[in-house]
């Protein structure tokens, strides 16, 4: 790639990040609970109850979603999340191809800068 081509390409990752709207890390999952009922020997299972999962200072953190409504907002916004963390690790990879590019464009201009050494022999002193 080219320098142009990944200048480009940076730019359509950071217009990806800036129509990002709303994101949430985690996750949302399904929850079935078994509940023991008056008269039945087996517990009944009830659910799906969903929650969205997140780790915040090493530690879990979880809410209850109860409308579908909020599950299926949920769901996109750890979506978005998702998406934003690839777009961020392309965005480095770029960079990083970018900086490559550039030191090897710089050296090259430094190598034509360089005059070459004159033949010419030292005369003693």
């Amino acid at each position: 790639m080219d320098i142009g081509s990944v200048e480009r390409r940076r730019e359509q990752v950071l217009e990806a990040m800036r129509d990002i709207r709303a994101m949430r890390p985690g996750a949302v999952s399904e929850q079935f609970l078994k509940i023991r009922v008056k008269g039945k020997d087996e517990p009944v299972e009830r659910g799906p109850y969903f929650l969205w999962q997140y780790y915040e200072g090493g530690k879990p953190v979880r809410q209850r979603l109860k409308s579908p409504e909020e599950i299926q907002r949920a769901r996109d916004e750890v979506a978005c999340h998702k998406r934003f963390l690839e777009l961020c690790r392309e965005f480095q990879e770029l960079t990083g191809q970018l900086g490559q590019l550039e030191g090897n464009r710089d050296t090259a201009d430094e190598a034509e800068k360089k005059s070459p050494k004159s033949r010419r022999k030292s005369r003693p002193r």
